[in-house]
């Protein structure tokens, strides 16, 4: 979907990365076409002719729609062994080259179940219907917690760094108010990252871009340990007053001048917890 890239280990020796990724396996995509796909959670893309991109062209759950549809509907395997395969080969080849491991977890619920419910739907219902947004976050997050559990069941004894992620920032600032974000979405995100903490001495590496400086208090509470990206062309996201305020109880990803919402590569350059 991102269009992102495994990084040749040539490129990753010459910068001098101390850290070396672990990607797992996800159930594969269902191929529908020459330019067009449908993932684990049912949601349809295509790329069209001349895009870098691929765009939603489906959102299976958009519209008009029950609590109940929420739950028959038919959710990815979070316990398949597809998920397992290789974890603990690589945590160990990569410690045995002198590396620190980074496993990737899966997202917690906001961009997923955007992508299920339809933008618009989705914003709509939280000042509309917020019992059905709570009953699809949970929904979404159920699966990807039993997909992290399985993941750290496996590994997450082997590993420095487990990377947890769900965008929350715009350009100018959340995508949602910092209220909404602490009746909604908080208590949930605590959830998924004392999982993590649960299961593994890792430290938990959280990638939200954008515009966030309203919640880092938060994601520090709730035990996030470094912080990716610092987008500094984001509102309120100035390096030299983050530092400040937060150096001591935060690492950082790179200060990034990219546009939410963008991955980018992490680099502490703030003090560790």
């Amino acid at each position: 979907m991102m269009q992102v890239v495994d990084v040749d280990e040539k490129i990753l020796r010459a910068l001098d990365v101390d850290a070396r990724g672990i990607f797992p396996s996800g159930i594969p995509d269902i191929i529908t076409g020459a330019r067009s796909y449908r993932d684990e959670w049912g949601v349809e893309r295509v790329m069209p002719e001349g895009s870098l991109y691929y765009d939603i062209v489906a959102f299976p759950l958009a519209g008009d729609i029950t609590v109940s549809e929420i739950a028959r509907y038919p959710w990815p395997d979070p316990d398949a062994a597809i998920r397992r395969m290789g974890l603990k080969e690589r945590a160990k080849q990569i410690h045995s080259a002198g590396y620190a491991a980074v496993l990737n977890l899966p997202s917690a619920f906001v961009h997923t179940s955007q992508y299920l419910r339809g933008f618009e739907d989705w914003f709509v219902d939280i000042a509309a219907d917020p019992k059905l947004a709570a009953a699809l976050y949970d929904a979404v997050l159920d699966v990807s917690m039993a997909t992290c559990r399985t993941m750290l069941d496996e590994v997450g004894q082997e590993v420095d760094v487990v990377m947890a992620s769900d965008d929350l920032g715009l350009q100018d600032s959340l995508m949602i108010s910092p209220t909404v974000y602490r009746t909604l979405i908080k208590p949930r995100h605590r959830r998924y990252i004392q999982l993590m903490h649960d299961m593994s001495p890792a430290k938990v590496f959280f990638h939200t871009c954008g515009s966030v400086a309203d919640i880092i208090d938060d994601l520090i509470e709730i035990g996030v340990d470094v912080l990716n990206p610092v987008q500094v062309t984001a509102a309120g996201m100035d390096p030299k007053g983050l530092k400040a305020r937060y150096g001591d109880r935060l690492a950082s990803g790179a200060p990034s001048t990219r546009r939410a919402c963008c991955p980018t590569a992490a680099r502490r350059t703030l003090k560790p917890r």
